[in-house]
């Protein structure tokens, strides 16, 4: 049963971010179609062939089922994965986390407005306005009440990771990324999201797939992005790599990546390249590299 998943921009899309995380993040099988947001054609055209979607991301069942709403997949998967995890087991944990969900879907207006997710830049010096600094507290209010009501073991919301976690991946990637003022606790589990290895793996696609878009940019300084620095790592053109087989796709090596002193091939520019971005957030390429 692979699903297919069509998704917008990396860098830009917050919904792509957490249709993809449902998928990813727990382990169900997917393939990947990506639209163009720098094409003429708008997204809804580009999804003409797939009726009704017109938003991304949108989801395609193998019976030919079309999910285009987030918190329709959340429960469609969850429904047909109860083992995959996607909400809490506990009643208590999961009703909460079906809530925050549910506000997350529908709220938060100006954060999303003044704040545009962008994995490309970190800004310094942002005066929030009243409006935004309404949502932030909101966001503090609802993070701590989920976590006094669940009383988690680690660091997500309602227990292990959730789909509320995955809904929420985008406003810690705001938070993070225009240095937004929350409390300490709301802090730590923006941090647990930019040290998640799916996170990471998401915002490293971001880095080397698509088109800067300048709709997305702000007038603030700039700084560097908050979350762990990648292993050092480059593309090269010539080289002896230790494998011969892309850790992918198992097609034949095409391209190169050197990192510490060693030298690794992939299948194409796109495995390659992700890789480089931050070589620790990918469990094939970390498990070819950790095992000689």
């Amino acid at each position: 049963m692979t699903y297919q998943l069509i998704l917008g921009d990396f860098a830009y899309s917050s919904w792509s971010l957490r249709g993809w995380l449902l998928l990813d993040r727990f382990g169900l099988p997917y393939e990947t179609r990506l639209l163009d947001f720098n094409a003429a054609a708008s997204v809804a055209d580009q999804l003409a062939d797939v009726p009704p979607a017109r938003t991304v991301p949108t989801l395609i069942t193998p019976e030919g089922a079309v999910v285009s709403e987030s918190l329709a997949m959340a429960e469609e998967l969850a429904s047909r994965h109860p083992e995959a995890g996607l909400w809490p087991g506990d009643p208590l944990a999961r009703a909460t986390a079906r809530t925050l969900a549910a506000e997350m879907h529908a709220g938060f207006t100006t954060l999303r407005n003044d704040c545009p997710m962008n994995m490309r830049l970190a800004y310094r010096g942002v005066s929030p306005s009243a409006a935004l600094l309404a949502d932030l507290a909101r966001l503090d209010l609802i993070w701590d009440h989920a976590r006094s009501a669940t009383r988690p073991a680690g660091p997500w919301l309602c227990g292990d990771y959730s789909a509320a976690d995955a809904f929420f991946a985008p406003v810690a990637a705001r938070i993070a990324g225009y240095s937004l003022p929350v409390s300490d606790s709301a802090r730590a589990y923006v941090t647990a999201h930019l040290n998640d290895p799916a996170f990471r793996r998401w915002r490293a696609m971001g880095l080397v797939h698509g088109g800067h878009l300048d709709r997305y940019a702000r007038d603030h300084a700039t700084t560097d992005w908050p979350g762990p620095a990648p292993r050092p790592a480059k593309a090269l053109d010539t080289g002896t790599p230790e494998n011969d087989r892309c850790p992918y796709s198992g097609n034949p090596v095409t391209h190169l990546m050197q990192t510490e002193g060693r030298i690794f091939g992939f299948c194409n520019a796109f495995c390659r390249d992700k890789t480089t971005a931050d070589p620790d957030a990918w469990p094939a390429f970390t498990a070819l590299r950790d095992a000689n």
